[in-house]
């Protein structure tokens, strides 16, 4: 049970990460050429505080990854053969029954996803552009160009799909874990981390999708 808090504690801190990101993210639809974007990029990556809490998200998701591994070896060994009469559809969502899939889908995506946009931004390795006087790093050109790319914006789509999935039953779940279900106020959880879920990750999406289709 510990396990399991510690993973619902630090599922719900990633949701809020997400919605700051998805914040961010939105500068790319500014009409100005990625000035509002290559500013918010370089505040991200040279104000103390957003430095610091990149330790702490980075220590979430480590966090949250080791306890799914780890719960996931203790579910299957405590049930080795499954039942010849099984029917897990009939009591579970398919989200419920494939989170660890849908979790190494993302994993996958979000190492790619870092090696191509984080890892550049603050090791080097970008265009330089002058806004207002003064050099920024063009990390909106790497967006662009990333996602003009058919298969990258694929995987993004795909992730996003499995994150919006997993976030699905992830978020009730967490609030289960935590105990802060009740029947008056479990709907209305129900019904929000659904509608978070699809509304984030249909925020992230539209991106690359934008870029690929309209941005040439």
């Amino acid at each position: 049970m510990g396990r399991k808090i510690v993973m619902s504690i630090t599922g719900l801190f990633l949701c809020s990460f997400l919605v700051v990101h998805l914040i961010g993210n939105l500068q790319l639809f500014n009409n100005d050429g990625g000035e509002a974007f290559n500013i918010y990029s370089r505040f991200m990556g040279t104000n103390p505080i957003i430095r610091t809490m990149e330790f702490v998200l980075l220590a979430g998701f480590a966090f949250h990854i080791y306890d799914a591994l780890v719960l996931t070896r203790r579910n299957k060994a405590a049930r080795p053969i499954g039942y010849a009469n099984n029917h897990p559809e009939q009591n579970s969502t398919w989200s419920s029954r494939n989170m660890g899939l849908l979790g190494t889908v993302i994993l996958v995506f979000l190492i790619i996803h870092l090696w191509n946009f984080f890892v550049p931004a603050r090791f080097g390795g970008l265009e330089g552009v002058v806004i207002d006087d003064v050099e920024y790093e063009n990390l909106y050109l790497r967006v662009v160009e990333s996602f003009q790319v058919w298969w990258y914006v694929a995987i993004y789509v795909v992730a996003m799909f499995a994150l919006a999935y997993h976030l699905i039953h992830g978020f009730q779940s967490a609030f289960q874990t935590l105990g802060l279900d009740h029947k008056k106020y479990t709907p209305f959880i129900q019904m929000f981390g659904y509608a978070f879920s699809v509304i984030v990750c249909f925020g992230f999406a539209i991106i690359p999708l934008y870029f690929f289709f309209f941005f040439r």
